[in-house]
């Protein structure tokens, strides 16, 4: 029994020795074996052609779908440019800066002396920029640029100086819209200042001093900045981008050369401060811009309330748990708001469905409304939630 063990143990090696009788069939079964084996190696091929082609095929609809993306958002692709692989925005100025122009204005100051002394002027010449927007010829700047000013006086960047006539004026948001005659104007591309986000790149190009097309370079230090007392409505852009005197009126652009912005503003100079400038965000502009050429001026909605922002401790004593709601302070009389029976001490949570956390916030949800629209209001008073509809009024003179 062992040897027969050692026999099956061991066939392969049998058969290779031993001679085989003339019934047997060694060659058949050697043969048969060699079969298993091709047949595994061709099992083998078969699933390594087919992970190649699985491989090959990913790699070419992967290669389609960022071809496509980037096609579509050449945005997504980095900024880089030169030899060294270092970041530049040549391109973005490159495709931009003939937009900006240089805005000359003269304006007429009397001096201060004694009351019984001959009144005396004299003439003041400030610079400033302003974005040519479209290829009609209109061009956006700040309302304080041109305010009061006698003369004004475009120069484009081929050259070319123009008088403008002036469109319309938005001192509330600070803008002022002007118009020239001539052929050939670069528009400046228009982005959206919606998405930025805090950290972009951003650009500030302008006339600093009368220095024609400067460019600083920053990021965005912060969006939606109110409280600065400069004008009505403020939601500005905050940026570390150098804005100097000149650059009012100017254009921020992002690494795109796409405006976003219209720079307006910078925090007082002091030794103490550094890189804190404030730019109008563009979406704001396009709305102004879009009223000025349709009506001459901009029209907007009027509730006749005053709101005041609330106290965290406030809030927690009114037993409002999700940080919004804002005070109001004063109901005019004969307003949409008395109208509607809303009462000094309501407190308001929510304007149209939107939860309302700062007086900023809720001037301007008031000022994006147009004469007869309807305003849902949620409130609270004496502990209790109550409803309320305002229909808005076209905006006084004398509450601007």
């Amino acid at each position: 029994m062992s040897i027969l063990v050692d026999l099956q143990q061991t066939q392969f090696a049998v058969r290779m020795t031993v001679t085989p009788r003339l019934d047997a069939e060694p060659r058949r079964i050697i043969h048969g074996a060699d079969l298993n084996w091709l047949a595994t190696k061709g099992n083998r091929l078969s699933g390594l052609k087919s992970a190649v082609v699985f491989i090959v095929q990913s790699i070419v609809v992967g290669l389609a779908v960022a071809f496509i993306v980037v096609l579509v958002r050449p945005d997504l692709m980095p900024q880089v440019t030169g030899s060294a692989g270092l970041a530049s925005f040549a391109e973005a100025v490159d495709s931009s800066a003939a937009s900006v122009a240089n805005v000359y204005t003269k304006r007429l100051i009397q001096d201060a002396g004694p009351e019984s002394a001959r009144a005396r002027f004299r003439v003041d010449t400030s610079y400033a920029s302003a974005v040519i927007i479209d290829s009609e010829g209109y061009l956006v700047t700040n309302y304080h640029v041109i305010a009061a000013a006698a003369e004004i006086r475009i120069q484009l960047s081929d050259g070319r100086i123009i008088e403008p006539v002036k469109v319309g004026v938005d001192a509330e948001t600070d803008l002022a819209l002007l118009k020239i005659d001539l052929d050939d104007l670069p528009a400046i591309q228009i982005g959206r200042s919606d998405t930025l986000r805090i950290g972009d790149i951003v650009l500030a190009i302008g006339n600093p001093y009368g220095l024609a097309t400067s460019v600083t370079q920053g990021i965005v230090s912060a969006t939606g900045r109110g409280h600065l007392n400069l004008v009505t409505f403020e939601n500005f852009i905050q940026t570390d981008a150098a804005i100097n005197a000149g650059n009012s009126g100017g254009a921020l652009i992002n690494s795109r050369g796409e405006l976003v912005g219209i720079n307006t503003a910078v925090l007082a100079q002091d030794p103490g401060t550094e890189g804190i400038g404030f730019a109008i965000p563009v979406d704001l502009v396009r709305g102004v811009v879009d009223q000025i050429k349709q009506n001459g001026r901009v029209v907007r909605g009027y509730m006749g309330l005053l709101p005041d922002d609330l106290t965290d401790s406030e809030r927690t004593a009114l037993g409002i748990e999700r940080g919004n709601g804002i005070l109001l302070t004063a109901v005019y009389d004969d307003g949409p708001a008395a109208a509607a029976d809303l009462k000094v001490g309501d407190v308001i949570l929510e304007l149209n469905g939107e939860p309302v956390y700062s007086q900023r916030q809720a001037l301007l949800i008031s000022a994006s409304t147009r004469p007869g629209d309807t305003v849902e209001v949620v409130g609270l008073r004496d502990g209790e939630r109550f409803t309320a509809t305002v229909t808005a009024v076209e905006r006084p003179e004398e509450a601007q």
